[in-house]
Protein backbone atom coordinates (compact mmCIF):
# COMPACT_ATOMS: atom_id res chain seq x y z
CA UNK A 1 0.00 0.00 0.00
CA UNK A 2 1.43 3.44 -1.08
CA UNK A 3 -0.50 5.18 2.33
CA UNK A 4 1.95 6.67 4.74
CA UNK A 5 1.88 5.99 8.22
CA UNK A 6 1.53 10.07 9.36
CA UNK A 7 0.14 12.77 7.24
CA UNK A 8 3.43 13.92 6.23
CA UNK A 9 4.83 10.97 4.37
CA UNK A 10 1.28 10.65 2.82
CA UNK A 11 1.92 14.21 1.53
CA UNK A 12 5.19 13.53 -0.06
CA UNK A 13 3.86 10.03 -1.24
CA UNK A 14 1.16 11.74 -2.75
CA UNK A 15 3.59 14.53 -4.12
CA UNK A 16 5.82 12.06 -6.06
CA UNK A 17 2.62 10.87 -7.42
CA UNK A 18 1.17 14.26 -8.72
CA UNK A 19 4.89 14.67 -10.50
CA UNK A 20 5.29 10.95 -11.89
CA UNK A 21 1.62 11.70 -13.19
CA UNK A 22 2.90 14.42 -15.56
CA UNK A 23 5.39 12.19 -16.75
CA UNK A 24 3.10 9.64 -17.76
CA UNK A 25 0.68 11.78 -19.32
CA UNK A 26 3.53 12.58 -21.76
CA UNK A 27 4.48 9.07 -22.28
CA UNK A 28 1.38 7.83 -22.41
CA UNK A 29 1.15 11.05 -25.87
CA UNK A 30 5.04 9.41 -26.51
CA UNK A 31 3.20 5.47 -26.74
CA UNK A 32 0.18 6.80 -28.78
CA UNK A 33 2.75 7.61 -31.53
CA UNK A 34 4.45 4.13 -31.58
CA UNK A 35 3.77 0.65 -32.41
CA UNK A 36 3.71 0.13 -28.29
CA UNK A 37 0.27 -0.69 -27.05
CA UNK A 38 -0.71 1.93 -24.80
CA UNK A 39 -1.12 0.53 -21.18
CA UNK A 40 -4.28 0.67 -18.91
CA UNK A 41 -5.66 0.35 -15.50
CA UNK A 42 -8.98 -0.07 -14.80
CA UNK A 43 -10.06 0.35 -10.66
CA UNK A 44 -13.69 -0.98 -9.73
CA UNK A 45 -15.55 0.96 -6.78
CA UNK A 46 -17.64 -0.26 -4.58
CA UNK A 47 -18.49 -2.46 -1.59
CA UNK A 48 -21.56 -3.72 -3.45
CA UNK A 49 -19.04 -5.36 -5.56
CA UNK A 50 -16.90 -6.78 -2.91
CA UNK A 51 -20.05 -8.18 -1.21
CA UNK A 52 -21.59 -9.54 -4.21
CA UNK A 53 -24.45 -7.71 -4.20
CA UNK A 54 -23.79 -6.28 -7.62
CA UNK A 55 -21.72 -7.82 -10.56
CA UNK A 56 -19.26 -6.25 -11.83
CA UNK A 57 -20.10 -6.16 -15.74
CA UNK A 58 -18.07 -2.63 -16.08
CA UNK A 59 -14.83 -4.19 -15.93
CA UNK A 60 -15.55 -6.82 -19.12
CA UNK A 61 -17.01 -4.34 -21.22
CA UNK A 62 -14.20 -2.58 -20.57
CA UNK A 63 -11.36 -4.59 -21.40
CA UNK A 64 -13.29 -6.17 -24.45
CA UNK A 65 -13.86 -2.49 -25.72
CA UNK A 66 -10.39 -1.49 -24.91
CA UNK A 67 -8.41 -4.44 -26.70
CA UNK A 68 -10.09 -3.58 -30.13
CA UNK A 69 -9.09 0.22 -29.70
CA UNK A 70 -5.50 -1.33 -29.84
CA UNK A 71 -5.13 -0.71 -25.84
CA UNK A 72 -3.99 -3.48 -23.31
CA UNK A 73 -5.72 -3.60 -19.86
CA UNK A 74 -2.97 -4.62 -17.58
CA UNK A 75 -4.66 -4.99 -14.12
CA UNK A 76 -7.92 -4.60 -13.03
CA UNK A 77 -8.61 -3.58 -8.77
CA UNK A 78 -12.04 -3.80 -6.96
CA UNK A 79 -11.63 -1.44 -3.70
CA UNK A 80 -14.16 -0.38 -1.02
CA UNK A 81 -16.04 3.28 -0.91
CA UNK A 82 -13.06 4.03 1.33
CA UNK A 83 -11.40 7.55 0.52
CA UNK A 84 -7.61 6.29 1.85
CA UNK A 85 -7.88 3.11 -0.40
CA UNK A 86 -9.16 4.30 -3.57
CA UNK A 87 -6.59 7.54 -3.39
CA UNK A 88 -3.73 4.88 -2.71
CA UNK A 89 -5.03 2.78 -6.03
CA UNK A 90 -5.13 5.80 -7.83
CA UNK A 91 -1.44 6.68 -7.13
CA UNK A 92 -0.36 3.52 -7.74
CA UNK A 93 -2.50 2.90 -11.23
CA UNK A 94 -1.23 6.48 -12.38
CA UNK A 95 2.30 5.62 -11.72
CA UNK A 96 1.97 2.11 -13.77
CA UNK A 97 -0.42 3.03 -16.54
CA UNK A 98 -0.70 5.70 -19.36
CA UNK A 99 -4.69 5.20 -18.57
CA UNK A 100 -6.64 4.58 -15.42
CA UNK A 101 -10.18 4.06 -15.79
CA UNK A 102 -12.12 4.62 -12.56
CA UNK A 103 -16.22 3.39 -12.27
CA UNK A 104 -18.15 3.54 -9.39
CA UNK A 105 -18.25 6.02 -6.54
CA UNK A 106 -19.79 8.89 -8.07
CA UNK A 107 -23.09 10.37 -7.10
CA UNK A 108 -24.54 12.93 -4.03
CA UNK A 109 -24.50 10.31 -1.44
CA UNK A 110 -22.16 9.59 1.48
CA UNK A 111 -20.43 6.48 -0.18
CA UNK A 112 -19.74 8.21 -3.45
CA UNK A 113 -16.19 8.93 -2.44
CA UNK A 114 -14.58 8.26 -5.66
CA UNK A 115 -13.60 12.63 -6.52
CA UNK A 116 -12.48 13.48 -3.19
CA UNK A 117 -10.30 10.25 -3.72
CA UNK A 118 -8.75 11.16 -6.68
CA UNK A 119 -8.32 14.63 -5.37
CA UNK A 120 -6.41 13.16 -2.53
CA UNK A 121 -4.06 10.85 -4.71
CA UNK A 122 -2.46 14.02 -5.94
CA UNK A 123 -2.26 16.46 -3.23
CA UNK A 124 -5.60 18.33 -4.36
CA UNK A 125 -9.05 19.47 -3.05
CA UNK A 126 -12.42 19.58 -4.61
CA UNK A 127 -14.25 22.44 -5.75
CA UNK A 128 -17.34 23.50 -7.55
CA UNK A 129 -16.97 23.22 -10.99
CA UNK A 130 -19.04 26.07 -12.26
CA UNK A 131 -20.24 23.99 -15.92
CA UNK A 132 -21.75 21.31 -13.41
CA UNK A 133 -23.15 23.44 -10.95
CA UNK A 134 -25.33 24.84 -13.31
CA UNK A 135 -25.75 21.27 -14.67
CA UNK A 136 -26.96 20.64 -11.40
CA UNK A 137 -29.31 23.34 -11.10
CA UNK A 138 -31.05 22.22 -14.46
CA UNK A 139 -31.21 18.52 -12.94
CA UNK A 140 -31.61 18.91 -9.44
CA UNK A 141 -33.41 22.33 -9.07
CA UNK A 142 -30.95 23.80 -7.53
CA UNK A 143 -27.30 25.77 -7.49
CA UNK A 144 -27.17 26.05 -3.25
CA UNK A 145 -23.06 24.63 -3.13
CA UNK A 146 -24.59 23.41 0.17
CA UNK A 147 -26.62 20.99 -1.00
CA UNK A 148 -25.74 17.50 -1.17
CA UNK A 149 -27.16 17.35 -4.51
CA UNK A 150 -24.21 19.15 -5.23
CA UNK A 151 -21.77 17.03 -4.22
CA UNK A 152 -20.61 15.87 -7.51
CA UNK A 153 -20.37 19.08 -8.83
CA UNK A 154 -17.15 19.22 -6.74
CA UNK A 155 -14.44 18.02 -8.79
CA UNK A 156 -10.18 17.80 -8.14
CA UNK A 157 -8.54 21.21 -8.77
CA UNK A 158 -7.04 20.51 -11.78
CA UNK A 159 -10.02 18.48 -13.51
CA UNK A 160 -10.79 18.42 -17.07
CA UNK A 161 -13.84 17.88 -18.56
CA UNK A 162 -15.05 15.95 -21.25
CA UNK A 163 -18.40 16.00 -23.03
CA UNK A 164 -19.11 12.79 -25.57
CA UNK A 165 -20.75 12.82 -28.82
CA UNK A 166 -23.16 10.64 -30.05
CA UNK A 167 -21.85 9.33 -33.02
CA UNK A 168 -25.28 8.84 -34.97
CA UNK A 169 -27.04 12.03 -34.01
CA UNK A 170 -24.06 14.45 -33.50
CA UNK A 171 -25.40 14.93 -29.96
CA UNK A 172 -23.60 16.52 -27.10
CA UNK A 173 -23.77 14.25 -23.86
CA UNK A 174 -25.45 16.12 -21.28
CA UNK A 175 -23.03 15.42 -18.41
CA UNK A 176 -19.04 15.34 -18.79
CA UNK A 177 -16.25 12.92 -18.23
CA UNK A 178 -13.58 14.36 -15.42
CA UNK A 179 -10.49 13.81 -16.21
CA UNK A 180 -7.93 14.03 -13.59
CA UNK A 181 -4.03 13.64 -14.92
CA UNK A 182 -4.50 10.42 -16.47
CA UNK A 183 -7.36 9.24 -14.69
CA UNK A 184 -10.58 9.00 -16.23
CA UNK A 185 -13.45 8.58 -13.87
CA UNK A 186 -16.67 6.67 -15.14
CA UNK A 187 -20.25 6.53 -13.63
CA UNK A 188 -20.16 3.07 -12.08
CA UNK A 189 -24.17 2.28 -13.42
CA UNK A 190 -23.16 0.22 -16.39
CA UNK A 191 -25.73 1.27 -18.60
CA UNK A 192 -24.57 5.40 -18.14
CA UNK A 193 -20.62 4.32 -18.11
CA UNK A 194 -20.91 2.16 -21.02
CA UNK A 195 -23.18 4.91 -23.23
CA UNK A 196 -20.14 7.73 -21.54
CA UNK A 197 -17.77 5.31 -23.39
CA UNK A 198 -19.21 4.91 -26.56
CA UNK A 199 -19.15 8.37 -27.12
CA UNK A 200 -15.38 8.84 -25.55
CA UNK A 201 -13.80 6.11 -26.70
CA UNK A 202 -11.26 8.11 -29.34
CA UNK A 203 -9.70 9.46 -25.95
CA UNK A 204 -8.25 5.98 -25.66
CA UNK A 205 -7.67 4.87 -29.32
CA UNK A 206 -4.14 3.75 -30.44
CA UNK A 207 -4.21 5.50 -34.07
CA UNK A 208 -1.22 3.36 -35.20
CA UNK A 209 -2.38 -0.20 -33.52
CA UNK A 210 -1.99 -2.98 -35.90
CA UNK A 211 -2.92 -6.39 -34.62
CA UNK A 212 -4.15 -9.72 -35.75
CA UNK A 213 -6.06 -12.17 -33.91
CA UNK A 214 -7.49 -15.94 -34.50
CA UNK A 215 -9.20 -18.62 -33.11
CA UNK A 216 -7.93 -21.70 -33.14
CA UNK A 217 -10.25 -24.95 -31.82
CA UNK A 218 -8.71 -28.13 -31.40
CA UNK A 219 -10.28 -31.61 -30.09
CA UNK A 220 -7.42 -32.86 -28.22
CA UNK A 221 -7.99 -31.84 -24.70
CA UNK A 222 -5.05 -29.35 -23.57
CA UNK A 223 -2.98 -31.86 -21.31
CA UNK A 224 -2.48 -33.95 -24.41
CA UNK A 225 -0.94 -30.61 -26.32
CA UNK A 226 0.77 -29.15 -23.95
CA UNK A 227 3.98 -30.35 -24.90
CA UNK A 228 3.20 -29.09 -28.67
CA UNK A 229 1.81 -25.61 -27.25
CA UNK A 230 5.23 -25.51 -25.03
CA UNK A 231 7.34 -25.71 -28.67
CA UNK A 232 5.17 -23.39 -30.21
CA UNK A 233 5.34 -20.80 -27.51
CA UNK A 234 9.19 -21.00 -27.22
CA UNK A 235 9.49 -20.70 -31.26
CA UNK A 236 7.05 -18.08 -31.79
CA UNK A 237 8.11 -16.35 -28.47
CA UNK A 238 7.94 -12.18 -28.89
CA UNK A 239 6.11 -12.83 -32.01
CA UNK A 240 2.68 -14.18 -31.40
CA UNK A 241 0.83 -13.94 -28.15
CA UNK A 242 -0.57 -17.41 -27.38
CA UNK A 243 -4.04 -17.73 -25.05
CA UNK A 244 -4.71 -21.69 -24.29
CA UNK A 245 -8.54 -22.06 -23.25
CA UNK A 246 -10.11 -25.23 -22.27
CA UNK A 247 -13.83 -26.00 -22.98
CA UNK A 248 -15.25 -28.71 -20.73
CA UNK A 249 -18.84 -28.55 -22.44
CA UNK A 250 -18.41 -27.71 -26.04
CA UNK A 251 -19.77 -30.08 -28.30
CA UNK A 252 -17.42 -29.60 -30.58
CA UNK A 253 -13.76 -28.97 -29.33
CA UNK A 254 -11.98 -29.26 -25.78
CA UNK A 255 -9.28 -26.41 -26.38
CA UNK A 256 -9.55 -22.77 -27.84
CA UNK A 257 -6.51 -21.23 -28.78
CA UNK A 258 -6.33 -17.53 -29.30
CA UNK A 259 -3.44 -15.98 -31.08
CA UNK A 260 -2.60 -12.17 -31.60
CA UNK A 261 0.15 -10.64 -33.37
CA UNK A 262 0.62 -7.50 -35.26
CA UNK A 263 2.03 -9.64 -37.85
CA UNK A 264 -0.50 -11.37 -39.75
CA UNK A 265 1.90 -13.75 -41.54
CA UNK A 266 3.63 -14.76 -37.94
CA UNK A 267 -0.14 -15.83 -37.22
CA UNK A 268 -0.22 -18.03 -40.37
CA UNK A 269 3.39 -19.50 -39.66
CA UNK A 270 1.91 -20.71 -35.95
CA UNK A 271 -1.20 -22.25 -37.74
CA UNK A 272 0.58 -23.95 -40.32
CA UNK A 273 3.43 -25.42 -37.31
CA UNK A 274 0.29 -25.97 -35.30
CA UNK A 275 -1.46 -28.45 -38.35
CA UNK A 276 2.11 -29.53 -38.79
CA UNK A 277 2.77 -30.78 -35.14
CA UNK A 278 -0.81 -31.79 -33.93
CA UNK A 279 -2.52 -35.32 -33.85
CA UNK A 280 -4.12 -35.84 -37.48
CA UNK A 281 -7.80 -34.03 -37.49
CA UNK A 282 -7.34 -32.61 -34.60
CA UNK A 283 -7.93 -29.26 -35.67
CA UNK A 284 -11.63 -28.16 -35.65
CA UNK A 285 -13.32 -25.77 -38.41
CA UNK A 286 -15.77 -24.18 -35.82
CA UNK A 287 -18.12 -21.34 -36.25
CA UNK A 288 -18.91 -19.43 -33.42
CA UNK A 289 -21.14 -17.75 -34.66
CA UNK A 290 -24.00 -19.72 -37.00
CA UNK A 291 -26.52 -16.72 -37.14
CA UNK A 292 -24.21 -14.24 -38.43
CA UNK A 293 -25.25 -14.52 -41.89
CA UNK A 294 -27.23 -17.27 -41.52
CA UNK A 295 -28.86 -16.94 -45.49
CA UNK A 296 -25.89 -17.37 -46.67
CA UNK A 297 -24.28 -20.36 -44.87
CA UNK A 298 -27.14 -22.41 -45.09
CA UNK A 299 -28.12 -21.53 -48.81
CA UNK A 300 -24.39 -22.03 -49.45
CA UNK A 301 -24.05 -25.08 -47.98
CA UNK A 302 -22.15 -26.60 -51.31
CA UNK A 303 -18.99 -24.77 -50.81
CA UNK A 304 -18.34 -26.69 -47.59
CA UNK A 305 -20.19 -30.31 -48.28
CA UNK A 306 -19.58 -32.13 -51.09
CA UNK A 307 -22.49 -34.95 -50.87
CA UNK A 308 -25.10 -34.55 -53.76
CA UNK A 309 -27.55 -36.71 -52.49
CA UNK A 310 -27.60 -34.40 -48.97
CA UNK A 311 -27.01 -31.05 -51.03
CA UNK A 312 -30.48 -32.27 -52.54
CA UNK A 313 -32.54 -32.99 -50.12
CA UNK A 314 -31.48 -29.34 -48.33
CA UNK A 315 -32.15 -27.88 -52.03
CA UNK A 316 -35.37 -29.47 -51.34
CA UNK A 317 -36.37 -28.50 -48.07
CA UNK A 318 -35.79 -25.11 -48.76
CA UNK A 319 -37.63 -24.61 -51.28
CA UNK A 320 -40.98 -26.33 -49.28
CA UNK A 321 -40.30 -23.92 -46.42
CA UNK A 322 -40.05 -20.99 -48.33
CA UNK A 323 -43.27 -21.97 -50.23
CA UNK A 324 -44.94 -22.43 -46.73
CA UNK A 325 -43.70 -19.26 -46.29
CA UNK A 326 -45.53 -17.78 -49.07
CA UNK A 327 -48.63 -19.65 -48.51
CA UNK A 328 -49.16 -18.54 -45.00
CA UNK A 329 -47.00 -15.98 -44.50
CA UNK A 330 -45.44 -15.09 -40.80
CA UNK A 331 -48.67 -14.42 -39.03
CA UNK A 332 -50.29 -18.28 -40.46
CA UNK A 333 -47.11 -20.49 -39.63
CA UNK A 334 -45.39 -21.76 -37.08
CA UNK A 335 -42.40 -24.17 -36.34
CA UNK A 336 -42.85 -27.05 -34.57
CA UNK A 337 -39.63 -27.34 -31.62
CA UNK A 338 -39.21 -29.60 -28.98
CA UNK A 339 -35.40 -29.33 -28.81
CA UNK A 340 -34.43 -32.42 -30.83
CA UNK A 341 -32.11 -32.96 -33.85
CA UNK A 342 -34.70 -32.87 -36.42
CA UNK A 343 -36.50 -29.94 -34.95
CA UNK A 344 -33.14 -28.40 -34.35
CA UNK A 345 -32.45 -28.46 -38.32
CA UNK A 346 -35.81 -27.35 -38.94
CA UNK A 347 -35.65 -24.38 -36.96
CA UNK A 348 -32.21 -23.25 -38.71
CA UNK A 349 -33.83 -23.57 -42.40
CA UNK A 350 -36.72 -21.89 -41.52
CA UNK A 351 -34.57 -19.36 -39.98
CA UNK A 352 -32.19 -18.83 -42.65
CA UNK A 353 -35.46 -18.93 -45.65
CA UNK A 354 -36.98 -16.10 -43.25
CA UNK A 355 -33.92 -13.84 -43.27
CA UNK A 356 -33.30 -14.57 -46.73
CA UNK A 357 -37.17 -13.63 -47.58
CA UNK A 358 -37.00 -10.30 -45.68
CA UNK A 359 -33.76 -9.62 -44.47
CA UNK A 360 -32.54 -8.24 -41.55
CA UNK A 361 -36.58 -6.34 -40.61
CA UNK A 362 -37.57 -10.06 -40.03
CA UNK A 363 -40.79 -10.63 -38.34
CA UNK A 364 -40.17 -12.88 -35.05
CA UNK A 365 -40.27 -16.15 -36.01
CA UNK A 366 -43.19 -18.63 -34.52
CA UNK A 367 -42.45 -21.54 -32.79
CA UNK A 368 -44.65 -24.30 -31.12
CA UNK A 369 -43.12 -26.47 -28.37
CA UNK A 370 -45.46 -29.15 -27.28
CA UNK A 371 -44.61 -30.60 -23.66
CA UNK A 372 -45.72 -33.80 -22.99
CA UNK A 373 -44.72 -36.32 -20.20
CA UNK A 374 -41.53 -35.33 -17.80
CA UNK A 375 -39.48 -33.18 -19.98
CA UNK A 376 -35.76 -33.35 -19.78
CA UNK A 377 -33.95 -30.40 -17.77
CA UNK A 378 -31.38 -30.26 -20.56
CA UNK A 379 -33.80 -29.88 -23.70
CA UNK A 380 -36.42 -26.97 -21.35
CA UNK A 381 -32.86 -25.66 -21.16
CA UNK A 382 -31.62 -26.09 -24.31
CA UNK A 383 -35.32 -24.76 -25.59
CA UNK A 384 -35.03 -21.70 -23.82
CA UNK A 385 -31.60 -21.27 -25.17
CA UNK A 386 -32.72 -21.39 -28.96
CA UNK A 387 -35.64 -19.02 -28.08
CA UNK A 388 -32.91 -16.29 -27.10
CA UNK A 389 -30.85 -17.06 -29.51
CA UNK A 390 -33.62 -17.33 -32.48
CA UNK A 391 -35.54 -14.34 -31.02
CA UNK A 392 -38.35 -17.07 -31.46
CA UNK A 393 -41.80 -16.32 -30.45
CA UNK A 394 -42.59 -19.26 -28.48
CA UNK A 395 -45.72 -21.06 -27.61
CA UNK A 396 -46.01 -23.64 -25.04
CA UNK A 397 -48.79 -26.27 -24.50
CA UNK A 398 -48.74 -29.29 -22.50
CA UNK A 399 -50.20 -32.92 -23.13
CA UNK A 400 -50.74 -34.98 -26.31
CA UNK A 401 -50.59 -34.06 -29.84
CA UNK A 402 -54.34 -34.05 -30.73
CA UNK A 403 -55.41 -31.98 -27.52
CA UNK A 404 -52.12 -29.84 -27.75
CA UNK A 405 -53.29 -28.48 -31.04
CA UNK A 406 -56.60 -27.59 -30.26
CA UNK A 407 -54.70 -25.49 -27.41
CA UNK A 408 -53.03 -23.95 -30.17
CA UNK A 409 -55.77 -23.15 -32.14
CA UNK A 410 -57.12 -21.02 -28.78
CA UNK A 411 -54.26 -19.43 -28.31
CA UNK A 412 -53.72 -18.56 -31.48
CA UNK A 413 -56.60 -18.79 -33.69
CA UNK A 414 -54.57 -17.04 -37.06
CA UNK A 415 -52.30 -19.69 -37.19
CA UNK A 416 -53.13 -22.21 -39.97
CA UNK A 417 -50.06 -24.02 -40.64
CA UNK A 418 -46.91 -26.05 -38.78
CA UNK A 419 -43.57 -26.56 -40.29
CA UNK A 420 -42.76 -30.14 -39.00
CA UNK A 421 -39.10 -32.42 -38.48
CA UNK A 422 -40.47 -35.12 -39.19
CA UNK A 423 -38.95 -37.76 -41.01
CA UNK A 424 -40.59 -40.93 -43.12
CA UNK A 425 -38.71 -43.32 -40.21
CA UNK A 426 -40.79 -41.90 -37.61
CA UNK A 427 -43.86 -43.79 -36.59
CA UNK A 428 -46.61 -43.46 -38.60
CA UNK A 429 -45.05 -41.48 -40.96
CA UNK A 430 -44.32 -43.25 -44.76
CA UNK A 431 -47.14 -42.37 -46.09
CA UNK A 432 -46.77 -38.36 -45.77
CA UNK A 433 -46.45 -35.76 -47.97
CA UNK A 434 -45.05 -32.57 -48.13
CA UNK A 435 -47.81 -30.67 -47.14
CA UNK A 436 -50.36 -32.96 -45.38
CA UNK A 437 -53.55 -32.03 -43.48
CA UNK A 438 -54.09 -33.11 -40.45
CA UNK A 439 -56.61 -35.84 -40.23
CA UNK A 440 -60.46 -36.03 -39.78
CA UNK A 441 -61.32 -34.97 -36.27
CA UNK A 442 -58.64 -33.08 -35.28
CA UNK A 443 -58.05 -29.60 -35.19
CA UNK A 444 -57.69 -28.26 -39.35
CA UNK A 445 -54.31 -27.61 -39.53
CA UNK A 446 -51.58 -27.97 -42.40
CA UNK A 447 -48.77 -30.07 -41.29
CA UNK A 448 -45.69 -28.62 -43.83
CA UNK A 449 -43.18 -31.68 -43.69
CA UNK A 450 -39.52 -30.48 -45.43
CA UNK A 451 -37.42 -33.22 -44.28
CA UNK A 452 -39.22 -36.20 -44.86
CA UNK A 453 -36.26 -37.54 -46.59
CA UNK A 454 -33.52 -36.86 -44.56
CA UNK A 455 -31.85 -39.64 -42.81
CA UNK A 456 -30.15 -39.64 -39.36
CA UNK A 457 -26.63 -38.98 -41.12
CA UNK A 458 -28.07 -35.96 -43.27
CA UNK A 459 -29.11 -34.96 -39.94
CA UNK A 460 -25.90 -34.86 -38.07
CA UNK A 461 -23.84 -33.64 -41.53
CA UNK A 462 -26.09 -30.62 -41.38
CA UNK A 463 -26.25 -29.76 -37.96
CA UNK A 464 -21.71 -30.16 -37.28
CA UNK A 465 -21.11 -28.93 -40.45
CA UNK A 466 -22.41 -25.37 -39.56
CA UNK A 467 -21.35 -25.68 -35.64
CA UNK A 468 -25.17 -25.67 -34.46
CA UNK A 469 -25.53 -25.76 -30.85
CA UNK A 470 -27.82 -28.95 -29.68
CA UNK A 471 -28.87 -30.55 -26.94
CA UNK A 472 -26.49 -32.06 -24.58
CA UNK A 473 -28.16 -35.47 -24.21
CA UNK A 474 -26.50 -36.38 -28.16
CA UNK A 475 -23.35 -36.52 -26.74
CA UNK A 476 -24.07 -38.79 -24.13
CA UNK A 477 -25.16 -41.24 -26.10
CA UNK A 478 -29.73 -40.19 -26.88
CA UNK A 479 -30.19 -40.68 -30.54
CA UNK A 480 -33.70 -40.22 -30.00
CA UNK A 481 -35.52 -38.15 -27.48
CA UNK A 482 -39.05 -38.83 -26.28
CA UNK A 483 -39.55 -37.75 -22.15
CA UNK A 484 -37.73 -39.12 -18.88
CA UNK A 485 -39.96 -41.87 -18.86
CA UNK A 486 -39.28 -43.69 -22.41
CA UNK A 487 -36.03 -42.76 -23.06
CA UNK A 488 -32.31 -43.80 -22.31
CA UNK A 489 -28.91 -43.63 -23.99
CA UNK A 490 -28.64 -46.50 -27.60
CA UNK A 491 -27.28 -49.74 -26.42
CA UNK A 492 -25.90 -49.52 -29.89
CA UNK A 493 -23.40 -47.02 -29.09
CA UNK A 494 -22.52 -48.41 -25.62
CA UNK A 495 -19.04 -48.43 -24.14
CA UNK A 496 -17.80 -50.54 -21.54
CA UNK A 497 -14.34 -50.50 -20.25
CA UNK A 498 -12.20 -50.70 -17.06
CA UNK A 499 -13.52 -46.87 -15.90
CA UNK A 500 -17.15 -48.67 -16.47
CA UNK A 501 -20.40 -47.86 -19.21
CA UNK A 502 -20.07 -44.82 -21.24
CA UNK A 503 -22.02 -43.63 -24.33
CA UNK A 504 -20.67 -42.59 -28.06
CA UNK A 505 -22.01 -39.16 -29.27
CA UNK A 506 -25.02 -39.72 -31.41
CA UNK A 507 -23.86 -38.26 -34.67
CA UNK A 508 -21.20 -41.37 -34.51
CA UNK A 509 -24.21 -43.67 -34.77
CA UNK A 510 -23.77 -46.09 -37.74
CA UNK A 511 -26.63 -48.47 -37.73
CA UNK A 512 -29.54 -46.20 -38.52
CA UNK A 513 -32.37 -48.91 -38.59
CA UNK A 514 -31.13 -48.47 -34.45
CA UNK A 515 -31.83 -44.80 -34.21
CA UNK A 516 -34.77 -45.46 -31.77
CA UNK A 517 -32.81 -48.42 -29.83
CA UNK A 518 -33.40 -45.74 -27.00
CA UNK A 519 -36.90 -45.61 -27.01
CA UNK A 520 -39.29 -47.59 -25.16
Amino acid sequence: MLIAAGAVGLRRTLMVCRHWTAAMSTAGAAAAGTTQKPSVGIIVIGDEILKGQTADTNSHFLTRRLFSLGVKVHRISVVPDDVEVIASEVCKFSKAYNYVITSGGIGPTHDDMTLEAVAKAFDETVVPHPEIVALCKKFFGTDDIKSPKLKLAFIPESGVLHYGVDKLTGEKSLFPLVVVKNVYIFPGVPKLMESAFDRLEDLFRNPNAQFHTRDVFVRSDEVSITGILNDANAKFKDKVIIGSYPDFYNSYYKVKLSLESPDKSQIDALCKFLQDNLPESALVDYDGNPLHQVEDKVYGLSSRVKDKSFLEKLRLSLGVIEDSLERYGMKQLCVGFNGGKDCTVLLHLAHAAVKRKFGAGAPKLKALYIRRGQPFPEVELFIKHCRNRYSLELITVSGQIKDALGELNSKDPALKAVVMGTRRTDPNSSSLSTFSPTDSGWPDFMRVNPMLDWSHSDVWLFIRSLSLPYCTLYDRGYTSLGSMENTHPNPALQLVDAKGISYRPAYELTDESRERDGRN
